[in-house]
Parts: C-alpha cells; sequence; structure tokens
C-alpha cells in the first residue's frame, strides 16, 4: 500500500503539473494574441517581408531646340559586404592583392599596399558595409570596376555594393543657371527655385514600391508598383541666344564693376522668353547666375523708361501732338519745394515733345504731364492702370516683384508725386514688367504674357502645350502705337541712342538712367545708386524680338543707359540678327521671260561651260579669267562676267546655287545653314562684313 500510495502521490503531482503548465501555455497563448498579437505580427511580417521604394527618375528641362538644361545624372558610392556569404578566405587571401593594385591604379591617390592594409582590416574587423572611396563614380567607370578582381564576382560571393546617387546636373553651366532653378538637398522637397519649383509635379514622377519576401533563407524581389518617371519640360530658352546674353552682360558687368545685371530677350508676338540672365558680383571680376532671379522678382524705379508709358496716356488723352513745343529753359524747373533737372548742363530750351522724348528731357515730360492732369491726376493714373502697368503677369516661376504706381489719394502721395512719377520715379516696375509693356508697343498694343515653357513631354510625346497668353488686347488705340513706334525710332536715330545705331537694321527703344535708394534704408539712410537700362525692340520696320538690359550699380563713374546697357543691347540684337534667317529682307530673283535662253545661277566656271556646251548656247565672256562667274541669260546667247570676292570680306552669294554657295563659304571656314529651294536669295551675314573664321552664315533659297 505504501509503494501504491506513492505512486498514486507522484502521479498526482505530474499531472496537477501538467495541468498548471498547460493552463499557463494557454494562458499566454491568450495573452499574446490579446495583448502581444499584432506586435508579433509586424515583427514576423518583418523578418519575412520587407519594403524598399523605387526612386522615380525626374524629368529633363529642355532648351527649345530639345538640348539639355538640366538633366537627372547617376553617379555611385562604392561600398563592399565583408562578410558576404560566398567570400571566403581563401577567395579574400587569393585576390585581395589583384584587387588593391587595380583600385591603385584607378583612383591614383593611395599605394596598393595601404588599399590592401585597410581592406585587410575591415575584413578582420567584420565590417558589412565598409566604404572602398571617398569619391563617386560614374556609370562608365562603374562598369570598369566591377570587373576588378572579387567584385566581378558579384554582391553575394565577391561583396560589391554599389548605391546610386541621382545628381542634378547642368550640362551648360550657369547659363540661364537661376531661370533653370535648382533642387533641395531633401530630395522629397523637390524644387526650390525656377522651373524646377515652378513644374515640381510634373519633372519628379512617382516613385514606385518593390517587396522582398524572405524565401528559404533568400530575400527575393517582389515590385509591386513600377516607378511613372518625371516628365520632360521643353522651354522656349534659345541656348546660343542666351550664350550671347550672358556674355555680352558679364562683360559690362565687369568693365563698369557693377552690383547685378539683367538681359531679357522676348519673342514680340508670342511673349515665349528666348533668353534670361541674371548675373550678380560675387567678388570682383567673378559674377555668378545663381544668387536672385532679379529680372523677375526686383521691383525698382525704373527711371526714364517709364517715360514711354507717359508720353502713351497725353497722345492717348488728345493733350499733345508730337511737333508740339514746349519750353524746358535752362533744364531746371520748379515743382513746389523741389527741383527737376535734365542731365544735360544748360538745358535744351524751347524743343518739340518728339525731341524732349529722343533727348530724354526730364523737365519736358514732367512739364508735359504735370500741366495737363495736375488737375485731375487721377486720370493719368488710370491711364496708366489701363494700359496694365499696376498688374503681375501670373508667371510660372515664383516671386515676381509687386509692381506699384502710387495713386492719388494715397498716403505718401504729394504734390510732387505727379511729375516724379512721370519719369519713373516713386513707382516701382521688375525688369520683365517694362519688357512686357515695351513689348505690348512692337506688337501693335496687344500685351503678351511672358512664358518660359513650350510644353511636357513623356517619352517624346507631348502631353501639355503652352498657348501663348494675351494680358492685354490693347493697351492704347493704334494711332498712339504708331506715334510712340517713331518716338523709339527716333531715340537711335536721332536721340540718346545713337551710339548703337547700325545700317544692317533699326532698333527701336529708349535709354534709362536712375538713381535708386540702395537697401531698405530709403535715399536718406541707405544713400543711392545709378541704374542703367535699356528696352527696345527690333528689326523696327517689323519687331521680332523685344529685349531689356539692366545694369545695377555701375561704379566706375560710366552710368548712362546708352553706354553701360545699350552696348549690350547691341551685342544682343546684332547676334540674333544674324542669327535668325527668317528676319533677312528677301530679294526676288527676276526670272527672265519666256523666250530667253535658259537663265541659270552663278557659279564655278568650269560646271557652267560644260552645261551650256552641252546644250549648245552661245557664250559671251568664255575668255573671262575667273574660278566664280556671274551669269545673264539675253535672247540669243548667256553673258558670264567676272564675280569677285575681296580677300578677308565675306563674300555676296546672291544668285548663285545651294551647292556652289555653300562649297564657297565653308571653304573660307564659315558654318552655312541653308533653307529653302533654288538659288540664294539671302544671306545673314552681311556681303563686305569682315570675314571671321567659324561664324554661323544661314542662307535662304527662292
Amino acid at each position: 500500500m505504501t509503494i501504491k500510495r506513492d505512486i498514486t502521490w507522484r502521479v498526482g503531482v505530474i499531472y496537477l503539473a501538467v495541468v498548471v503548465l498547460a493552463v499557463f501555455v494557454f494562458g499566454k497563448v491568450v495573452h499574446l494574441q490579446a495583448f502581444e498579437g499584432a506586435e508579433w505580427r509586424a515583427l514576423e511580417e518583418k523578418m519575412t517581408n520587407k519594403e524598399r521604394q523605387i526612386e522615380a527618375n525626374r524629368g529633363n528641362i529642355l532648351a527649345s531646340d530639345g538640348r539639355k538644361l538640366a538633366c537627372s545624372v547617376p553617379s555611385y558610392r562604392l561600398y563592399m559586404d565583408m562578410m558576404a556569404h560566398g567570400l571566403t578566405n581563401d577567395i579574400f587571401n587569393k585576390n585581395i592583392d589583384s584587387l588593391s593594385i587595380c583600385l591603385s591604379k584607378f583612383f591614383k591617390d593611395r599605394s596598393a599596399n595601404t588599399y590592401k592594409r585597410n581592406l585587410t582590416a575591415a575584413r578582420q574587423e567584420h565590417k558589412r558595409y565598409y566604404r572602398i572611396h571617398r569619391r563617386r563614380v560614374s556609370f562608365t567607370e562603374l562598369k570598369k570596376i566591377k570587373e576588378f578582381p572579387i567584385f566581378r564576382l558579384g554582391k553575394n560571393v565577391g561583396g560589391f555594393i554599389p548605391e546610386q546617387l541621382d545628381q542634378r546636373k547642368k550640362p551648360f553651366g550657369i547659363l540661364a543657371s537661376r531661370t533653370i532653378g535648382k533642387l533641395y538637398e531633401e530630395k522629397e522637397k523637390g524644387g526650390m527655385v525656377g522651373l524646377e519649383r515652378a513644374f515640381n509635379e510634373d519633372l519628379k514622377g512617382k516613385n514606385g514600391v518593390s517587396t522582398f519576401t524572405r524565401i528559404s533563407g533568400r530575400w527575393v524581389p517582389e515590385e509591386v508598383m513600377p516607378p511613372q518617371n518625371g516628365m520632360d519640360i521643353l522651354t522656349s530658352i534659345d541656348i546660343e541666344i542666351q550664350d550671347v546674353a550672358e556674355n555680352s552682360l558679364r562683360q559690362q558687368l565687369v568693365k563698369h564693376n557693377a552690383h547685378h545685371g539683367v538681359a531679357i530677350l522676348m519673342e514680340v508676338q508670342t511673349g515665349a522668353i528666348k533668353a534670361l540672365v541674371n548675373l550678380h558680383r560675387k567678388s570682383e571680376g567673378v559674377y555668378i547666375e545663381d544668387y536672385f532671379n532679379y529680372a523677375i522678382g526686383e521691383a525698382t524705379e525704373p527711371g526714364s523708361t517709364f517715360k514711354l508709358a507717359s508720353i502713351m496716356a497725353a497722345l492717348e488723352d488728345g493733350y499733345i501732338n508730337l511737333d508740339d513745343s514746349i519750353d524746358t529753359g535752362r533744364g531746371v524747373h520748379r515743382f513746389y519745394d523741389r527741383n527737376m533737372k535734365d542731365s544735360h548742363h544748360g538745358g535744351y530750351g524751347k524743343i518739340t515733345y518728339r525731341q524732349v522724348f529722343e533727348k530724354s528731357s526730364n523737365v519736358g515730360i514732367s512739364r508735359m504731364i504735370f500741366e495737363n492732369y495736375n488737375s485731375n491726376p487721377r486720370r493719368f493714373i488710370d491711364r496708366l492702370y489701363a494700359m496694365g502697368l499696376n498688374k503681375k503677369h501670373g508667371l510660372e516661376i515664383k516671386g515676381e516683384g509687386e509692381p506699384m504706381i502710387k495713386y492719388p489719394g494715397s498716403k505718401s502721395w504729394s504734390g510732387v508725386s505727379l511729375p516724379w512719377i512721370s519719369i519713373g520715379y516713386e513707382s516701382k516696375l521688375t525688369p520683365l514688367q517694362i519688357l512686357a509693356f515695351y513689348n505690348a508697343v512692337a506688337n501693335n498694343g496687344k500685351m503678351m504674357k511672358p512664358y518660359f515653357v513650350e510644353g511636357v513631354y513623356q517619352h517624346g510625346e507631348e502631353v501639355k502645350s503652352y498657348e501663348p497668353v494675351v494680358l492685354n488686347p490693347s493697351i492704347c488705340s493704334l494711332g498712339t502705337i504708331e506715334k510712340v513706334h517713331e518716338l523709339l525710332v527716333g531715340v537711335v536715330e536721332n536721340g540718346t541712342g545713337r551710339n548703337i545705331k547700325n545700317k544692317n537694321y533699326k532698333i527701336a527703344g529708349k535709354t534709362g538712367t536712375a538713381q535708386i535708394a540702395k537697401g531698405s534704408g530709403g535715399y536718406k539712410n541707405g544713400g543711392v545708386q545709378y541704374q542703367a537700362s535699356f528696352a527696345g525692340y527690333f528689326p523696327a520696320d517689323r519687331p521680332r524680338y523685344s529685349c531689356i538690359v539692366v545694369v545695377n550699380g555701375p561704379s566706375n563713374n560710366v552710368y548712362y543707359g546708352n553706354i553701360v546697357a545699350g552696348s549690350v543691347f547691341k551685342q544682343i540684337s546684332d547676334r540674333v540678327y544674324a542669327s535668325g534667317f527668317d528676319m533677312l529682307d528677301e530679294h526676288p530673283v527676276e526670272i527672265p521671260a519666256e523666250g530667253i535662253l535658259p537663265y541659270s545661277k552663278g557659279g564655278k566656271k568650269e560646271d557652267l561651260l560644260a552645261v551650256f556646251e552641252e546644250l549648245n548656247v552661245t557664250i559671251d565672256g568664255k575668255d573671262v579669267q575667273s574660278e566664280w562667274i556671274s551669269t545673264s541669260a539675253q535672247e540669243h546667247k548667256v553673258n558670264f562676267s567676272r564675280k569677285t570676292f575681296s580677300n578677308g570680306l565675306v563674300p555676296n552669294v546672291q544668285g548663285m546655287g545651294a551647292k556652289d554657295a555653300v562649297a564657297l563659304l565653308e571653304n573660307l571656314g564659315m558654318k552655312v545653314i541653308v533653307s529653302g529651294r533654288g538659288r540664294v536669295i539671302g544671306q545673314s551675314v552681311q556681303a563686305g562684313t569682315r570675314l571671321r573664321n567659324g561664324t554661323k552664315v544661314f542662307i535662304k533659297l527662292g
């Protein structure tokens, strides 16, 4: 019985222990399910599944001809997993010398022994993510490095881990850099300024998602959602014109030690911006593009370029005729407690309003406005407002400056506000707002919205297009437009802009020289600095482009708009005119009447002789000693005459065939672009111009 009781007791204890254990396990299961289940399920998911974001490629920003202004270029950091599954000691030790030699030859900064010592130490320390070198490498370089010993075995055996990092590059350097914009350092924020910010949603695309599932100890990738790459932005920027504008402006800024400068070129009929330059002085003689978009964001007192709006108002309201006279005296006129002065010492005396504008007389303009509007200044300001001078343009690029023209009755309005506003003071406009106004005059009164982007493209297919937008269909009557057009041409032909006059085409424009306050301290506390400007359009007889140049803070005692800004304007317009084939005057070639012998193009003598002799045509002048011949057809014969070219000068190729014209010009070192069919009826570089090797010339056939 004792044994039986002992056995029964032991079995009972075991049974009780099993029951207690079962109750504990059951309780633990309930606890895990009720309180810790979510946490453990998440851990299980993490151990068997992981998710990785696949970054979308950011779209490109393109120039008007499709060349890349900004693009994403991959670069790579190089790492090595010293504890990779397949990287055995035998593989490492056998190949470490060869790998070290390859790295030393490639990077050329350390000896092979140093590389070997560092790699061996990293393996002894069991480093899973050892950085091989601080420098990033390009895709082309990465392809070479992947062929190095050990690395060529791949990630699992060789432990080689290249980490891709996309860098935003601007292939043309600082050209249009501020307009293109830049990105935040934190990629997810996207564009910081410029077009990168304005079109960030189109450019950035959508990131994809890839899930990795752990199967048999290996992570197997499974793409859940592929990335959608960003779209490309086609801008209106002409990179060749941008280059000319930037170089021309920089030369003047350096020459006059100016603080900053702006140059903008706009297409008259559409408002498309073809070039926009913002240069800021970083140090003496060094100017950068990335500082601030002065063209769009800096609203300052425009000075004399504003006189165009003043004389337009007086003409539109019928107060003056251009040939009416006004006495400017000795160049000083008092308005209440302030003197208005002309820059010309001694004044201009009695002159017409046409001369007032051409000579940019402050006294003449201010007296004209004061005497006609002083009894009702609101009429003058309302007229300026009706022209759209007080409104923003709603640009795609953020940061447009606020235009300001005082209104009668405001706190800052005074007795001298009217005459001072008339010459461009007590008001503020950005360079682009002034240009849009001048562009409207060139466009027969139609004010266009300035724009920078022509379209948005996905894989070469247009997704969105941006059409020209009319801001104001008519800023004034056509009669007034015609009169002020005469005035603007007169400024360059007879007035303050005579220094940019040229014989090939006419420019219409206005010089401007203003004193503006330095910083935010105002005239009294901050002092003043000069601002030189020139705004206008060309060719004046059939305007294609408008342009403004503003130079702020010239400090070498030369600050007049015609010299500082006008010379930049002329360099830009000359280059655009020379390369813009559609602006050439056409000279139709008279084709002989029916019955006259075959008319031909000029060309090489030997070629023409072969053709006419084959046709049995009588030739007069067969003995002319010249490689190049001009021809003229008569009733019974063809006349040959010598076609001469002066050494060092661009030849006249009009009347020649395309083949001969191209051969002649290219032999002289010029780059030729041909348009049309037939014989040459126009050339962009005028005959007799000094020949420069590499000059681009357009020839038009018809």
